[in-house]
């Protein structure tokens, strides 16, 4: 039933959006050197390798753009193709551009980028949150165009996939940046999930801030049962995910 119901949107998308697929390409090859700088490199940075960090946000930036390159194919040919919406990505771009920038120079210093508020990195720091909300809202703007078509399940599965992705992302984002770390509480031995590294003694704003950046792909699931039902059920069910482990962060307490 679910590949019956795919099968007419998935052959009548629309040509790729340039501009979305070069951006994707560009923060993906641009990763290239920092793999070579993570093997050649050896320093480390509060227990990591110094490049890990730079090289996590390129991979997030060209999963998180090369997902709305997708998306954006299964709009309208000609959706985002005016004017307007081509100095808006291009406003999206350059800020995407400063954030890989930013990052990548702290890391090739030896230092902090999130959180460091001395010198000239202060500045920085509040300077490049709002250029975060800016290329979060390009999921915003991809929602708002797919909720025009919400009578689709898949399609209103994307737009509340995208919507709540920017509506969740900001606020815990903004409340991570606001303080002096990621950490809610001092960890005893370290422990922490496999993989990712969030704490499993404390509070740990990273997994809700991760679920909330990761609704435009969680959402969109449910919409390949061809129920808008069930989009409404799992966009409810994920949102309240996020702000339950959102909520045990600000208490100081691991997520389960």
């Amino acid at each position: 039933m679910t590949a019956t119901l795919a099968a007419p949107r998935l052959a009548a998308v629309s040509a790729p959006n340039r501009q979305l697929v070069r951006l994707t390409l560009f923060v993906a090859l641009a990763a290239l050197p920092l793999m070579a700088a993570h093997v050649l490199d050896d320093r480390q940075f509060q227990g990591d390798n110094i490049w890990l960090k730079p090289l996590k946000f390129h991979l997030a930036l060209a999963v998180y753009t090369g997902t709305l390159a997708l998306f954006a194919m299964l709009l309208p040919e000609g959706t985002f193709t005016s004017r307007r919406w081509r100095i808006y990505l291009g406003v999206v771009s350059a800020c995407i551009l400063a954030e890989v920038a930013w990052i990548g120079s702290a890391a090739a210093l030896g230092t902090a980028s999130h959180f460091n508020q001395t010198g000239l990195w202060a500045p920085l720091y509040s300077l490049m949150g709002a250029a975060a909300v800016i290329l979060t809202s390009l999921a915003l703007v991809m929602g708002l165009a797919f909720w025009r078509h919400r009578t689709d399940a898949l399609m209103l599965s994307v737009a509340l996939g995208l919507i709540l992705t920017f509506l969740l992302t900001v606020p815990i984002a903004g409340t991570m940046s606001s303080g002096t770390g990621h950490l809610i509480g001092t960890p005893v031995t370290g422990a922490r999930f496999p993989l990712m590294g969030w704490s499993t003694e404390v509070g740990d704003l990273r997994l809700p801030h991760f679920l909330a950046t990761h609704a435009l792909h969680a959402v969109p699931l449910a919409g390949l049962t061809g129920s808008r039902a069930a989009v409404w059920v799992a966009a409810a069910g994920f949102t309240g995910l996020t702000l339950w482990c959102f909520a045990r962060a600000l208490m100081g307490l691991p997520p389960f």
